[in-house]
Parts: C-alpha cells; structure tokens; sequence
C-alpha cells in the first residue's frame, strides 16, 4: 500500500522575501523584488537587473566558520532548510535520521565561486586557487551540506534538469516516501545565478528582458509586450512527510503531495516542443498519478517565464489538457514578482502551491497589461484572488526539454 505524503514545513529564501511570512505578504500584495543588479559592474550588458534577495545575512543561519566553505547557493539552501525545519517544528534529534534525508535541485550549482576561482588563477596563479573551490563549486555540495548539518541519513541526491531541477526533486521526493523508503525528506531546489559570466550567457542566447528602464514591470509573463525573462536567485525547501510520522507528532499540514509527472520533448536545447506537447503529457500523467480529474484543479502555478515561447505553448498545453474547464481555472506566473530562478523555479513555486492549497489564496501575474491573443486564459492579472483550492498543479520546463509537473492538495 502506497504512503500518503503530505508538506509540514516551507522555507522561502527570494527576491521577494526571507522566510515563508515575508514571502506571503509579498505574493498578497503582488510586490515586485526585480531592480537594477548591485552585485557587480554591468557596464556593457544589455540587460542589468535581477532579482537580486536583499538583506540576507548567512551568519543568522550558519556558524561563522562554516559560511567561507559555502558558495551563495548552499548558503541559500541551508538557510531556506533551516526555515523549513523550524516551520515544520521538526526535532531533528528525535527522529530516524536513517530515514530522514535531503533531496534538492540545482540548475547551476556553485558558478559564483567557479567565476572568482578562475580569475584568482589568471591573476595569481594556481596555487592561490582556494583548496575550498571544488566542495563549493559542485552542483550535489547544497544536499550534502543540508544533510551534514541536520544529520540526514537517508537518500541524499541532487536533481539537475535545469528549470525543472527543483520540481523533480519534490516529485521524486514524494515517491522516495510514498514507496516507504523515507520519512521525512527536506526537498526543493536553490540557485544564486546572478554572476557575470551567467547575465553575459544568457544575454547571448537572448532570452533575457531588456526592459532595464523599468525592473519592477520587467517580468510580464503572458503579456503581449513581453521581452524575455528575469534572473532571480534563492531556495525554496518543502518538509515532506509521511502522512502517519505527522499525524504522530502533530505536525501541522499545508496539503498532500498526489500527483507527479516527468517528460521529455526530445526536441530542442532551447525551445520548448511544439504547442507545449512535452507539458502536455507532464500534466496528463500528474492527474493521471493523483487519481483526479481536470476539472478538480482550480489553480495552476504555470512556469510562465515571459518569453515568447514557453508563455505561447504553455498556454496551448493547458488548454489540451484541460479543455473547456482551462477557460474555468485561474493561472498565473509568480516569476511576474520573483524572477526566475532557473533551477530552484519550481521549489519557490512549490511552496507557492502549498500556501494556495492552505490559504485558499492565488497570487497574480502582475505587470500584465497588454493581452495577447495566443495567451487567452485567466492569468490572475495584477491582483491576487481568495477562492477555494482543491488542488493546486506547478509546471517547470527546462532547457534540454524537460518537463516536471506537481499537484498539490488540500489536506483532507
């Protein structure tokens, strides 16, 4: 018999808010957290803003010591780890920490000490690189400091499918417990992109906004005047428990993880296949896994990334799936206010989904003013709405083709 797993904790490090009540109030006043970049010179860049988290201080999470071993994307996933933790009140002493265990996405890992690393050794030489850069650098080191630090002792694993990084492992989490292999496993994604080498990447496959006049509307997924996406950076963490080991300690539950589905396009490194079919057959076997119908979902936490394509077939995806009742459910893209986060997307949108599911509250796309034609659902323009959330469904699509889709449900 199948484990039913339910989330007990959120732990929210982004643009947009540290910690999961920051990150609410954030996403009920549909606030922005892109601006002009401050972490280095972008003289020469076409594009200069990002969303950049303000007033992160690793020493409120991690000894002192431990920080200068860490690149900013563990730092980031240790804190967001921490929040998730005390969030789910969990004594990590007092469980089985052989079945207690971490499994987070990173689309890029450690590129920030990889990018300073390499210009210590062209300007200093070899033996100033720092005997610290391999462990910082590589993309597992995230899982394996999570783990170290609250003695996980169960599967410990790093999911590397670029933008959908962060929703495979949630979902692969989910059926880690599900077949009884685990307890409790600290689950999501982390990412601290925001690097010259990274903005000067991105902005040579020009997939990036360059609406650097005006950060804050930037980001406008769905939008016909849209220009491309936003890099954002930081973790999002979902404490995922068997349904039995919470009830035990009486844990408080945001909702039950019911569907997960996985796919490939096998066509493009870049482009997402033609009318979203990969996306299509994501969702079909996430319902199909949660044992639900389309017309039970009543919101969709698109991966909405304001470029031209992804919005356009995304929309043509959900439309295939869900048939009349997409006209019916409320849709909308929080990279409107955070950015993207690339690999750690679809942990932050995670956590977005369990707050719908518990609060009965769906967030806005906001700097949608313009519509367009090929982009004809209801993206919750500007404004968030109450409502009822029976099930609440996240894509992530990432370049290489990969598809991840979750639903979420209200704990019943």
């Amino acid at each position: 018999m199948q484990k039913r797993v339910v989330i007990t904790g959120i732990g929210v490090i982004s643009p947009i808010g540290i910690g999961k009540e920051e990150f609410y109030n954030s996403l009920l006043e549909g606030k922005s957290g892109i601006d002009t970049i401050t972490r280095f010179d972008t003289e020469g860049f076409t594009t200069t803003i990002a969303g950049e988290i303000k007033n992160f201080n690793p020493e409120d999470y991690i000894d002192k010591r431990e920080i200068k071993k860490m690149d900013r994307y563990t730092q980031y996933a240790v804190a967001a780890s921490k929040l998730a933790i005390e969030d789910a009140d969990l004594d990590v002493e007092s469980i089985d920490k052989e079945r207690f265990g971490v499994m987070l996405g990173s689309g890029i890992g450690g590129i920030e000490t990889l990018e300073e690393q390499y210009k210590r050794l062209l300007d200093k030489g070899p033996k100033r690189v720092s005997p610290f850069l391999i462990p910082m650098m590589i993309g597992n080191m995230a899982a394996g400091q999570v783990s170290i630090m609250f003695g996980a002792k169960g599967v410990n694993e790093t999911i590397v499918t670029a933008c959908a990084s962060s929703t495979n492992s949630i979902g692969d989490a989910f059926k880690v417990i599900q077949r009884g292999d685990a307890d409790i496993i600290i689950s999501g994604g982390t990412e601290a992109p925001i690097t010259s080498v990274s903005l000067a990447g991105f902005a040579a496959a020009k997939t990036l906004s360059t609406n650097n006049e005006n950060p804050t509307e930037a980001s406008r997924p769905f939008d016909k005047d849209r220009d491309g996406f936003v890099m954002g950076e930081g973790a999002g963490i979902l404490i995922l428990e068997e349904l039995d080991h919470a009830l035990n300690r009486g844990a408080k539950i945001y909702g039950e993880v019911v569907g997960y589905g996985v796919t490939s396009d096998a066509h493009h490194i870049t482009t997402p296949a033609d009318n979203g079919e990969g996306a299509v057959r994501a969702m079909k076997m996430a319902l199909r896994d949660a044992n639900i119908k389309p017309e039970e979902v009543d919101y969709i936490n698109a991966h909405g990334t304001s470029t031209y394509y992804n919005d356009k077939f995304e929309t043509i995806a959900i439309k295939e799936v869900f048939k009349e009742h997409a006209y019916k459910l409320k849709v909308s893209s929080t990279k409107s206010m955070t950015g993207h986060l690339l690999g750690a997307a679809g942990g932050v949108e995670g956590c977005v989904c369990a707050l719908a599911v518990s609060e009965d509250y769906m967030p806005p796309t906001i700097n949608y003013t313009t519509k367009d034609e090929e982009c004809d659902l209801d993206y919750i323009p500007n404004k968030g709405i109450k409502g009822k959330v029976r099930y609440a469904l996240s894509n992530s699509l990432g370049f290489g083709g990969h598809n991840a889709t979750l639903i979420i449900g209200k704990y019943e």
